[in-house]
């Protein structure tokens, strides 16, 4: 057992054509703090692979491309050994994964089920969010706290969830929805959901998703399609009790 957190943490990492950054990313995980580092490979064509092993990670490969898909495939083999806590951030070294210490101190004291590394909170580096990622963030957070009263200020990447806590999240989406689902699920299941700031910085390389105007439009889609499908779930949850109630 690992003796720094008496807790078995793993570590996944979404990877599609992060070569140049991948090694930057495992070496910066704080020495002793998780059991494993997986990198879910994403149908790469370059040496993140290669460059993930030498590193020092797991490798494990998931060939339908998508975050969704990515995030469930590690979630698949942290779960199918002794874990208590998953961690996932991103392969580009736009995150701080030195840290992680902080990200999962809560988890450490049971104080939440789910962190969430607040880039809004945290110290980000000019440029880092482009303008499109920033109005987006914000409107989603805005649409929750309406709907849900979930008062978050980011959807980041950067975040750990215990694993009982995310087996009762039942996580289903494939692609851009994965971390938008993962916050209204906690939510609705009445999870302690607790947000620390972390640091954000310009990422090794071109973003695939709002570094294009397909990827951003996509993104944008998926996230608000995500939240008004839920939305529309909890109106007619509450149209039935009130019914029942009558």
């Amino acid at each position: 057992m690992n003796p720094k957190s008496k807790k078995l943490i793993r570590v996944v990492i979404p990877a599609f054509n992060e070569a140049r950054s991948i090694g930057l990313v495992i070496g910066d995980i704080p020495s002793g703090l998780v059991e494993e580092v997986v990198v879910v490979n994403n149908a790469s064509t370059d040496e993140t692979v290669e460059n993930a092993r030498a590193a020092g990670a797991t490798v494990i490969d998931e060939s339908h491309r998508g975050y969704g898909y990515a995030c469930l495939a590690g979630i698949a083999h942290a779960t199918s050994q002794p874990t208590d806590i998953i961690v996932f951030l991103d392969g580009d070294y736009s995150d701080h994964p030195d840290e992680m210490d902080e990200v999962v101190a809560p988890l450490l004291r049971d104080e939440a089920d789910l962190v969430i590394g607040s880039r809004t909170l945290g110290k980000r580096e000019r440029g880092a969010m482009l303008p499109q990622a920033v109005i987006g963030n914000r409107l989603a957070c805005s649409l929750m706290r309406l709907i849900w009263g979930a008062r978050y200020t980011d959807l980041g990447p950067f975040r750990a969830i215990s694993a009982d806590a995310l087996a009762k999240l039942a996580m289903d989406d494939k692609t851009f929805g994965w971390t938008i689902e993962m916050q209204i699920k906690a939510t609705l299941h009445g999870m302690r959901v607790v947000e620390v700031p972390v640091s954000y910085r310009r990422r090794v390389g071109v973003s695939k998703i709002t570094g294009t105007l397909s990827g951003t439009t996509k993104a944008s889609y998926k996230i608000l399609k995500t939240i008004f499908a839920f939305a529309a779930k909890t109106a007619f949850r509450r149209r039935t009790k009130s019914a029942k109630t009558r």
